[in-house]
């Protein structure tokens, strides 16, 4: 499973990868708009890029005439989340619910202090 993950991770692991994937976010762009977004790339370079993240299945990509329109596929993402982060996820809920505990009891200690020297 962590092996077919792979070519996501390689994928994510370049900021301007990153920063397509933001722009995609917010809606489909054509290939144009993207190289606009990247005025220090090259045009070749932007398309090197959304090869990889085609590649990872992070972006489809549909021809309409002359026209590419590329747009975020969040699967790839789904995974990661699912066999990586959610597994953690208990743990630092639980941490941060203990982390809450106490500083909700030392408060309460503090101003019970407070109360009886007043």
């Amino acid at each position: 499973m962590a092996k077919n993950l792979d070519h996501i991770w390689k994928a994510l692991s370049d900021p301007t990868r990153r920063e397509i994937l933001d722009l995609l976010r917010d809606g489909p762009r054509q290939t144009t708009e993207i190289v606009e977004k990247f005025p220090q790339l090259s045009r070749f370079g932007v398309m090197k890029h959304l090869d990889t993240l085609r590649e990872a299945g992070l972006v489809h990509t549909r021809s309409e005439g002359r026209c590419r329109i590329n747009s975020l596929n969040v699967t790839p993402i789904r995974q990661i989340t699912e066999r990586w982060i959610s597994k953690y996820e208990a743990y630092w809920t639980n941490t941060l619910l203990r982390v809450k505990e106490s500083a909700e009891a030392s408060a309460s200690e503090n101003s019970e202090s407070s109360t009886k020297r007043a």
